[in-house]
């Protein structure tokens, strides 16, 4: 049985950093895409970044290019997102997520969900 258990979230000011943790087991990643989403009081959950396990090869949305990067450690089955540069509007609930295949930016396109970590940015 798959598991995503994320770690990580916090409090921080504008322009602080935080790097979130997600561990996962259950089977091998060899062929999925891993994901981070976020998901804002009253808003949809939206795609943050993606990552390959085999390759590495990774996706950004275009409001945290250049701020966040998303790494994988395949020895611990871990997937990070560094978070740099924080700002108000990237406070949301952060979810790691998994899917068999190539990456993808549709929630419902991911087979597993963590239960989320929340990251609050304040002004």
């Amino acid at each position: 049985q798959v598991q995503l258990v994320e770690s990580g979230g916090g409090l921080v000011q504008a322009g602080g950093s935080l790097r979130l943790s997600c561990a996962a087991s259950g089977r091998t990643f060899g062929g999925y895409t891993m994901a981070w989403f976020r998901q804002a009081p009253g808003k949809e959950r939206e795609f943050v970044a993606t990552i390959t396990w085999r390759v590495g090869t990774t996706t950004y949305r275009d409001s945290v290019k250049g701020r966040f990067a998303i790494s994988r450690d395949s020895a611990k089955n871990t997937v990070y997102l560094q978070m740099n540069s924080l700002k108000p509007e990237d406070t949301a609930v952060y979810y790691c997520a998994a899917r068999l295949g190539g990456y993808s930016w549709f929630p419902a396109s991911y087979d597993y969900w963590g239960q989320g970590t929340q990251v609050t940015v304040s002004s």
